[in-house]
C-alpha cells in the first residue's frame, strides 16, 4: 500500500494521554478546491467541453439516439450533462427539459459504467460519469429509486481497477484522483439528500459493505476506505436531522421518526471491528480509522442529548479511553475497542451484530475467531433480544455450527445458549423446535448444551412439556413458523432424542407424571393431523418411515422405559396396545389399556398422575379433554379414593354439559360405576340432577346412559325425596319412550315402570295424570319393531292398570291384546278422546312401520266410534248430502272449517253433533295425508280408513235404541270394574282435558 501522505487522519490516535479526541475533518478548503481545479481541467481540456456554440442539450439527445462507441463521444456527453445541469440555477427551460429525459440519462450512465474495461482505457470515461452523477445531484435532477444502482456500477468500475502498486507515473496520480472523485460525489449525494441526508448516508455505507468481504484485497480496502471517508465527512459535516436516540442504549419515553435514525450503527460497527482483524493490512487501517471516525460521531450526538449533564467531561473521558486501543491494532486491543461501542448498542443493533460474529466463527474465517466469540459473549450477556432477534439468532447457530471447528467458537456458543436459555427460555426452545422439527444431529448438540446445566434443563424440559400441551386445533398454518401442531409434534420427537441421550434424568423424572399425559394426548392428537402437516414434520424423513404418531409412540415408550417401567411397557405390547394406539379408531381402547397397566405402578405415582388429570380437567380443551377423561375414568376404579373421589365430582357436572361428542356419556358410564360401589354410592347422589338434565339433551347415547344411573341413584333415596324424585323423572321419561335408540326406548320404559310404584301421598294424584298420559304411547310401542321394548311397554301397561286400579286394562295387557286396549281405552274415558288423537298423529310420523299403522287404526276406530251407517241415505244416481257433490247440485247446508278442511253439516244436526262431525271430518284429513305414506301398507290402511269414514253419518245421542243397547252394556261394566263409590272417586280425580 502506498505511504500515506502527513497530516493523514491516523495522527489523531497518537495524542497525548488525557486529551480530547481532535476531529478529523474532511477535506479541507485547499483540497476541495484541489478537487474543482481537477474538475475544470477535464471538463475543459482533456475531456472536450463543447465550446460555447455548441449546443448541450443537442448532443446529449443526439447521444441517447445514437448511442455511440467512441470514447471522445462519450466524454462530450458526459461533460454536456455537466455543463447542462451548472445553468439549470439560472436557466429554468434548460432544468425542465433535462428533467423529462432525466430517466433515460440515469440508465445511460449506467451502461456506460457497466461496458467501460477495468483499466487506464475505461478510467476516464468512468470518472467522468462520476462527475455527471454528481453534477445531476446537485440540479435535483438524479432519480432515487436509480441510485442504488448506479452506484452499484460505479463500485464495481472503480473498485476493480488494478492495484495502484502496479501502475507508474501519470496512471498512479489518475488512480487517486478518481478514488477522489468519489468520494466527492459520496458527499455530495448526502449533502443533497436534504432532511433524508442520514437515509443515503445508510444506503450508501449499506451498498459499499458488501465489497468489504471480497476475495481481492484491493477491493477490500477501497470499499473500506469510501467507508472511512464517510466517516470522517460526518465528523464535520452536521446532520441535523439525525436524532441522537441512536447513541443510547435505553432510551425512556423517546420516539422518533426511523428516516432520523442511524440504524446501520449496530452493522457498522460489528463489520468494521471484524476488519480490523482481517489478513490484508491496508483493510485493516483504513477499518480501525472509519471505527475512530465513527466513535466520535456517536460522541458528537451524545453531547446533543438533553439528559446528559456532564456531556462534556465524559467525551474526554472516553477520547481518553479511544486513543489507547487503536494504537497497535492488535485483536486484544479490538475487542476493548469494540467494548466502548457496546453502551451506545441498542438491542437490535447488538442481534445484527451477533448474527454477523456467528457467522465469522465457521472455518475457514476471513476474520479473528476468537474476536468474533468474544463479540459474541459480550453481546449476549448484556442484551435482551425481542423473540424475532431470538429465532434470528438461533437459525444463524443452527446453520452455522456444521461448519464451526475452532474450540473456542464451540464454547462460545455453548455459552451462547445458555445465557439465551436463561433469558428467553420460551422463545429459545421454540425457535429451536422451528429450525429443526425432526431434531437432528446439529440440533441434538445444540440442546446438549443448552441441557449441561441442571437449573436450565429444568427450564428446557417446562417449555417442552408446555408446548406438548398447545396442541391448538384452532391453528392450521402451512408452516412450522406459527404452527403450535407442528411445534408439539417436534416436542415429542425432541424428547425421545433426549432420553437416548441420558441426560437430565433427574429433571425428566420430577416432571414423569405431566411429561407422560402429555405424550399420551400428543399420541391421540396426532391421528387428526392433516396430511399437509404431516408432509411438513416427515418431508425430511420419510426414508426412515418415521410418521408423526409412530414418533410419538416411540417417545413414550422411551419415557416409561427411561423411568424403570419396563414391564408395563411390555404388558402393553403384549395386549396389542402399542399397535391399537397408532389407529384413529382404536386408540381410546389403548388408553384404556395404559391406564389400567400405570395404575400397578406405585400408589404415590398413581395419586400424583390422578390429581394432574384432574388439574388438567378442570378447564376444558377439545384437543386432549377425550382422552384425559377416558384415562381419569380408568383409574377411578382404583380401591382408595377417599379424596381423588371429591375432585372428580367437581369435574362431572361440567362435562356432563360438554358438547364433545360422547363425553357426556362417558361421564355417565363412569358415574354408574360409582353408584354401583358401596363405598362411593351415596357421595354420587350429589350428580342427581346433572344426569337428569341428559334426559332433555338431543344426544340418544347420553340419555340410555343416563337412565341406569337414575335407577340406581332412586333405589339410594327415601321418604319424600324419593316420591318428589319420581314424580319429577315421571316427566322426563315420556318423551323417550319414542327416542330413536332401541336402549333408551327399553330403559326409560321400564323406569317409568319403577316410578309408578315409588310416587306415594299426595304426590301419586299428579302422577296418575302422567299414567293415563303414556297409557297410549305404550299401547303403540306393543308393536315396537325392538321386541325389548315391546316386553318392557307391555309390562308397563299391566303396572299402568295396576296403578290406576283398572283391572281389566292390567288384565289385556297381561295377554297383550292390543285391539281390546285400544277398544277399552276409548270407551273408557271419552273425554281424553281429543288427547288421544293428538298423541296416536305424532306416531304417523314414527319411523317404524307398524307403529304408524297401529296409529291408523286407533285413529280409525276413533272416528268410526262417531258415525253409524246413514239410514236415509240418497236414493243411486242421487247426490249424498254429506260430500261436496251434494253441495254442488243445489244442497246447502251449515258450513263449517276445521283445520284447513271446510265441510258440510248435514240437516238435522246441531248442537254437540255438529261438533263431532267437524271432528270426524278433520280425522278424514289427517288419513288423506297419512295416504301418502311411503309404506304400501300404511297408505292403503289409512285410504280404507277414509272411505269407511265417508260411508256413515254420526250417531245421533238421543234414540230409544241406542239406549235399550247401552244399559246392559253399563250392567256389566259395573260388575267388571270396583265399586259404584270407587270409580265415582276415581272419575273426580282424574283431571279433565
Amino acid at each position: 500500500m502506498a505511504e500515506r501522505p502527513p497530516g493523514h487522519v491516523r495522527q489523531a490516535w497518537e495524542e497525548k494521554d488525557g486529551a480530547a479526541p481532535a476531529p478529523s475533518s474532511g477535506p479541507k478548503p485547499d483540497e476541495v478546491c484541489k478537487v474543482q481545479l481537477l474538475r475544470a481541467d477535464l471538463c475543459c481540456s482533456t475531456l472536450a467541453v463543447p465550446t460555447e456554440e455548441d449546443n448541450t442539450l443537442d448532443i446529449i439527445r443526439a447521444f441517447l439516439r445514437s448511442r455511440p462507441k467512441q470514447e471522445a463521444q462519450k466524454l462530450r456527453f458526459l461533460a454536456s450533462i455537466c455543463t447542462v445541469c451548472s445553468t439549470t440555477s439560472v436557466d429554468s427551460t434548460v432544468w425542465d427539459m433535462l428533467y423529462f429525459c432525466q430517466l433515460e440519462v440515469v440508465e445511460t450512465i449506467e451502461v456506460l459504467l457497466q461496458e467501460e474495461p477495468a483499466g487506464h482505457q475505461g478510467i476516464m470515461v468512468q470518472q467522468q460519469a462520476m462527475l455527471a452523477i454528481t453534477s445531476m445531484s446537485r440540479a435535483g435532477l438524479l432519480l432515487q429509486e436509480k441510485k442504488s444502482s448506479l452506484l452499484y456500477a460505479c463500485f464495481c468500475s472503480i473498485f476493480h481497477l488494478p492495484p495502484q502498486e502496479d501502475t507508474q507515473g501519470p496512471d498512479a496520480s489518475l488512480y487517486s484522483k478518481t478514488l477522489a472523485t468519489m468520494d466527492s460525489m459520496l458527499q455530495v449525494l448526502v449533502r443533497s439528500a436534504g432532511t433524508l441526508g442520514i437515509v443515503e448516508l445508510q444506503n450508501i455505507l449499506q451498498l459499499l459493505l458488501p465489497f468489504t468481504n471480497s476475495q481481492l484485497a484491493v477491493v477490500q480496502e477501497r470499499a473500506m476506505a469510501r467507508i472511512a471517508r464517510l466517516a470522517n465527512f460526518i465528523t464535520t459535516y452536521s446532520l441535523p436531522q439525525v436524532c441522537p436516540c441512536f447513541a443510547q442504549a435505553t432510551v425512556l419515553r423517546h420516539q422518533c421518526s426511523k428516516t432520523h435514525q442511524f440504524v446501520m450503527l449496530g452493522k457498522l460497527v460489528g463489520h468494521l471491528t471484524l476488519c480490523c482483524t482481517c489478513k490484508d493490512k491496508g483493510t485493516r487501517h483504513e477499518a480501525a480509522e472509519a471505527l475512530y471516525h465513527l466513535h466520535t460521531f456517536v460522541l458528537q450526538q451524545r453531547s446533543r442529548w438533553p439528559w446528559l449533564h456532564d456531556t462534556g467531561q465524559l467525551q474526554l473521558q472516553e477520547g481518553w479511553q479511544a486513543t489507547q486501543p487503536w494504537q497497535l491494532l492488535q485483536t486484544s486491543h479490538t475487542g476493548k475497542i469494540f467494548l466502548m461501542f457496546t453502551k451506545y448498542l441498542q438491542p437490535s443493533d447488538g442481534a445484527d451484530i451477533i448474527l454477523m460474529a456467528i457467522k465469522s466463527l465457521r472455518a475457514p474465517s476471513a476474520y479473528s475467531i476468537s474476536l468474533a466469540a468474544h463479540m459474541v459473549d459480550v453481546l449476549v450477556a448484556d442484551h435482551a433480544f425481542q423473540p424475532g432477534q431470538v429465532l434470528n439468532i438461533m437459525w444463524a447457530i443452527y446453520r452455522s455450527l456444521p461448519s464451526v471447528r475452532a474450540v473456542v467458537a464451540l464454547k462460545s456458543l455453548d455459552r451462547a445458549l445458555l445465557v439465551l436459555m436463561g433469558k428467553h427460555p420460551s422463545e429459545v426452545v421454540a425457535s429451536l423446535l422451528q429450525c429443526s422439527p425432526m431434531c437432528t444431529h446439529v440440533a441434538v448438540a445444540m440442546w446438549r448444551a443448552m441441557m449441561s446445566e441442571p437449573q436450565a434443563a429444568e427450564k428446557v424440559l417446562r417449555e417442552l412439556l408446555s408446548i406438548l400441551m398447545n396442541q391448538s386445533l384452532r391453528k392450521t398454518s402451512t408452516s412450522t413458523k406459527d404452527n403450535p401442531r407442528i411445534l408439539s409434534l417436534a416436542a415429542a420427537r425432541t424428547i425421545n432424542e433426549i432420553l437416548l441421550q441420558s441426560i437430565c434424568l433427574w429433571q425428566v423424572e420430577a416432571i414423569f407424571p405431566q411429561l407422560f399425559l402429555a405424550l399420551l394426548f400428543q399420541v391421540s392428537f396426532t391421528t387428526e393431523l392433516t396430511l399437509q402437516e404431516v408432509h411438513i414434520f416427515w418431508r425430511e424423513h420419510q426414508q426412515d418411515l418415521l410418521t408423526p404418531i409412530r414418533s410419538a409412540v416411540q417417545s413414550m415408550r422411551m419415557l416409561l422405559c427411561s423411568m424403570g417401567f419396563e414391564s408395563q411397557v411390555l404388558a402393553i405390547e403384549a395386549q396389542g396396545g402399542w399397535d391399537t394406539l397408532l389407529s384413529s379408531q382404536t386408540h381410546l381402547m389403548e388408553v384404556r389399556i395404559i391406564a389400567r397397566e400405570m395404575m400397578k405402578t406405585p400408589s404415590p405415582l398413581c395419586s400424583t398422575i390422578f390429581c394432574h388429570l384432574a388439574e388438567l380437567l378442570s378447564v376444558e380443551d377439545p384437543t386432549w379433554e377425550m382422552v384425559a377423561m377416558v384415562f381419569f375414568i380408568e383409574m377411578l376404579n382404583c380401591t382408595n379414593l377417599s379424596e381423588e373421589l371429591d375432585r372428580a365430582l367437581e369435574i362431572f357436572p361440567m362435562y356432563l354439559q360438554s358438547q364433545c361428542l360422547g363425553m357426556p356419556s362417558l361421564v355417565l358410564r363412569a358415574i354408574l360405576r360409582l353408584t354401583e360401589r358401596p363405598d362411593t354410592e351415596r357421595k354420587a347422589l350429589v350428580l342427581l340432577p346433572y344426569v337428569m338434565e341428559q334426559l332433555q339433551g338431543a344426544d340418544s347415547d347420553a340419555s340410555a346412559a343416563a337412565l341406569p344411573v337414575l335407577g340406581n341413584m332412586l333405589r339410594l333415596l327415601e321418604g319424600k325425596t324419593l316420591s318428589l324424585t319420581a314424580l319429577a323423572l315421571a316427566d322426563k321419561l315420556r318423551p323417550l319412550f319414542d327416542d330413536e335408540l332401541d336402549t333408551a326406548r327399553e330403559l326409560s320404559i321400564r323406569l317409568f315402570q319403577i316410578t309408578m310404584g315409588l310416587v306415594v301421598g299426595t304426590e301419586k294424584k299428579n302422577m296418575r295424570k302422567k299414567v293415563w298420559d303414556s297409557l297410549l304411547p305404550l299401547l303403540f310401542h306393543l308393536h315396537d319393531q325392538d321386541k325389548s321394548v315391546a316386553k318392557a311397554s307391555q309390562e308397563a301397561l299391566r303396572s299402568a292398570g295396576q296403578f290406576l286400579k283398572w283391572g281389566q286394562l292390567a288384565q289385556l295387557a297381561e295377554t297383550a291384546q292390543a285391539w281390546r286396549i285400544c277398544e277399552c281405552l276409548l270407551a273408557r274415558k271419552r273425554s281424553r278422546a281429543k288427547d288421544y288423537l293428538c298423541q296416536s298423529q305424532t306416531y304417523l310420523q314414527s319411523p317404524q312401520e307398524p307403529l304408524r299403522q297401529e296409529a291408523v287404526r286407533f285413529i280409525g276406530r276413533a272416528g268410526r266410534r262417531l258415525i253409524r251407517p246413514l239410514p236415509d241415505a240418497a236414493p243411486r244416481g242421487q247426490p249424498s248430502p254429506g260430500n261436496c257433490a251434494a253441495r254442488r247440485a243445489g244442497w246447502r247446508g251449515p258450513q263449517c272449517l276445521v283445520g284447513s278442511l271446510t265441510c258440510c253439516v248435514p240437516p238435522g244436526l246441531i248442537g254437540r253433533d255438529v261438533d263431532e262431525h267437524k271432528k270426524v271430518e278433520y280425522i278424514r284429513e289427517i288419513l288423506q295425508g297419512t295416504s301418502k305414506d311411503t309404506s304400501p301398507l300404511v297408505s292403503s290402511l289409512a285410504t280404507q280408513t277414509v272411505l269407511i269414514l265417508g260411508r256413515g253419518r254420526l250417531k245421533s245421542r238421543f234414540n230409544l235404541p241406542r239406549l235399550s243397547l247401552q244399559m246392559p252394556r253399563a250392567w256389566m261394566r259395573s260388575h267388571s270394574v270396583p265399586s259404584e263409590d270407587s270409580a265415582q272417586a276415581e272419575t273426580k280425580e282424574e283431571p279433565q282435558p
